[in-house]
């Protein structure tokens, strides 16, 4: 066989192939996508999606973005250290792919090696046009233990060679991709992750509940939008609800993750400074505090200035020399708060 030879791809049934790697439709149940996201589907029942690996063409030169190019731009970036050890596996893979598809022995210390390679040449595009990836609701799993072509097709994916497939579920997530690559240890801990970072969360909210309510007040001031509708005088579980909607991402942060790690971070805060940022929230709707025009916030009476946002003005108010003015403001809001 030349290298410029065709070979056939004969399409296999998934029945047998093992599951540890899968690519799969990718969800998100916030967004609209037709109403399918009620159902968990990505696609209409029975549609597939077909698409061919990309192929880049610069000053009449093409190159297909496949994985395993070791003259590709994205391994010629590479240190001098992981770039040698980059090439030694893209020859040991193009390796055994020659002798299962060819029967072609190539030894990938040989200083000739390209040119002895016959069907996994970068320009071979009788080869690389006939790569492609048909994804629908099922997993696609691919087995590149026992299916050359399910190899070929994971380094393609790895290397970004198919624009509907993101790398891992966590790309997906940011990328909006509508399938990706499953690794089933790597997303089994993404999964686990968001659950361990959320049930920290719920914890502490429990542990603010069961201890300490004063401290639930202060930190839900803090995290709510509309901080002056909550009092001493709210009833506690009506605090939990609204943390325990917002760790779970019901309100204005929809993701679970970002609402799990703020409410740890904040609840995590000292006593004194969730108060003090409550207070600066309340003084600002109640314009004790006003926003100027060029972003400075300044106190409503003297015009002072107590810092560019939130937190500078906390660092302001815990300053000892100006416990005069943090005790007035506490003076206007505890009688609010009461």
């Amino acid at each position: 066989m030349s290298k410029n030879d065709s070979v056939t791809i004969v399409e296999k049934y998934q029945q047998g192939k093992s599951h540890a790697i899968a690519i799969r439709p990718f969800f998100d149940a916030q967004k609209d996508n037709m109403g399918l996201e009620k159902y968990k589907m990505t696609l209409f029942e029975g549609v597939w999606h077909h698409e061919a690996l990309t192929c880049l063409e610069r000053n009449g030169v093409t190159r297909y973005v496949t994985g395993l190019n070791e003259f590709a731009p994205e391994v010629k970036k590479l240190s001098p250290e992981k770039k040698k050890a980059k090439i030694k596996e893209i020859r040991e893979v193009v390796c055994e792919l020659e002798k299962e598809l060819a029967a072609n022995v190539i030894d990938p210390e040989d200083k000739d090696f390209w040119s002895k390679v016959q069907v996994l040449q970068p320009n071979n595009n009788k080869f690389w046009d006939k790569i492609l990836l048909k994804c629908s609701n099922d997993p696609l799993y691919l087995d590149p233990v026992k299916d050359p072509f399910d190899l070929i097709k994971l380094y393609a994916v790895e290397a970004g060679g198919f624009s509907i497939v993101a790398k891992s579920l966590e790309d997906a997530k940011s990328s909006g991709s509508r399938f990706y690559l499953d690794r089933v240890r790597e997303t089994t801990g993404t999964r686990t992750k968001l659950s361990k970072i959320r049930n920290r969360a719920l914890a502490s909210l429990q542990n603010l509940f069961d201890t300490d309510t004063t401290k639930l007040l202060y930190v839900t001031k803090v995290i709510h939008s509309n901080s002056t509708e909550y009092l001493h005088s709210t009833p506690i579980d009506v605090l939990y609800e609204e943390m325990d909607a917002f760790i779970n991402g019901e309100r204005h942060d929809k993701s679970k993750k970002r609402a799990a790690e703020e409410f740890i971070k904040i609840s995590g805060s000292s006593m004194e400074d969730l108060k003090i940022r409550a207070l600066i929230k309340d003084c600002l709707t109640n314009d004790l505090m006003k926003t100027k025009s060029d972003g400075f916030i300044v106190d409503k009476y003297s015009g002072e200035q107590l810092g560019k946002r939130p937190l500078e003005v906390l660092d302001f108010l815990k300053d000892p020399k100006n416990d005069d003015i943090l005790t007035r403001y506490m003076t206007e809001i505890e009688p609010i708060w009461n």
